[in-house]
């Protein structure tokens, strides 16, 4: 491998981590917030905001580019702190708080604390692996 061929463990986690954790994450936190009550719901409606505003951040780019705007608002900011560590603390802090409706009273289907259990392993496996190996 030369300098100028990337890992595959790090492809993979630029994949994962830009195309698939907020989308599959957002969906989660959908589902709950459709099918929970109470203070569960309102976490992972919390949850989909926080994951719709990385998508946003994630998009606004292009779409600012494409429409000709100069600047969006908060864009750097949010930029910033998904870029932070390779974005893993800034996708854990939009997780956290569907974690959080897995153990507040009203959460329902607990495949989809299964579920993200398992997206979370993911993500921090892929970011261990291509940090360390």
């Amino acid at each position: 491998m030369t300098l100028f061929e990337p890992s595959p463990l790090l492809i993979a986690l630029i994949v994962f981590k830009s195309f698939v954790y907020l989308e599959v994450l957002a969906l989660l936190a959908l589902v709950r917030g459709l099918f929970a009550r109470g203070p569960a719901r309102l976490a992972a409606l919390l949850s989909l905001v926080l994951a719709g505003c990385g998508i946003y951040a994630s998009l606004a780019p292009t779409l600012a580019a494409s429409l000709g705007l100069s600047g969006v608002p908060l864009l750097p900011v949010v930029s910033r702190l998904l870029a932070w560590q390779q974005g893993l603390p800034a996708l854990l802090l939009a997780s956290a708080p569907l974690v959080l409706s897995a153990a507040l009273p009203g959460s329902r289907f607990r495949a989809i604390d299964i579920l993200h259990m398992l997206l979370i392993a993911g993500l921090v496996g892929l970011w261990l692996a291509a940090r360390f190996v």
